[in-house]
């Protein structure tokens, strides 16, 4: 081997393990900086669900409330239905879900007496310790929505399969919209 060869071999080998070293030393702080994130991301109470962990807790189910219900559609139309105080009122709409964990609700409500154009109202959603917690937007307090292990208090206890209650929908929907 020629001295030439040598000396290009000389300067070679070392420039090779100084960018091994290089490429080591960067994939060890990607991966020290993503278990710093991870750990970062556990101590914070506000990590929130994505659109698709909410999309499961809210497409084809039926929310039950004291005096109606909302029916969250897979196709995401929302219908909804009160009864409340005499006064039997529908609303059609849409739903939508983000990845900062929002759910939003975009319906307009009717009665005998008043139709309202679409109103939107949003639910924050975070996760605290494997646990979904829900308030109402912009400033409501925070309340337990869904526990990692089930739990009769919770809000999702009262969401059920299915559309559940279209059949109310429908006779509400012909009591507002009877002209008499």
């Amino acid at each position: 081997m020629s001295v030439r060869r040598r000396a290009a071999r000389g300067w070679l080998v070392p420039l090779l393990m100084a960018c091994g070293q290089l490429a080591f030393a960067g994939a060890a702080d990607a991966a020290a900086a993503k278990n710093s994130a991870a750990v970062e991301a556990a101590a914070k109470p506000e990590a929130a669900p994505t659109a698709f962990e909410l999309q499961l807790l809210y497409s084809d189910r039926t929310w039950n409330w004291k005096n109606g219900a909302a029916y969250f559609g897979l196709d995401r139309r929302l219908q909804a239905w009160t009864a409340g105080q005499d006064k039997p009122a529908v609303a059609e709409g849409r739903w939508l879900v983000t990845d900062t964990g929002k759910m939003c609700m975009e319906l307009a409500w009717r009665s005998k007496t008043y139709t309202t154009k679409p109103q939107r109202t949003c639910y924050s959603h975070r996760i605290e310790s494997g646990n979904i917690e829900q308030r109402k937007d912009p400033d409501g307090e925070w309340y337990d929505f869904k526990h990692a292990k089930d739990d009769p208090a919770d809000e999702h206890k009262k969401f059920e399969a299915g559309n559940t209650k279209g059949t109310q929908f429908d006779e509400t929907r012909k009591l507002v919209d009877s002209k008499s």
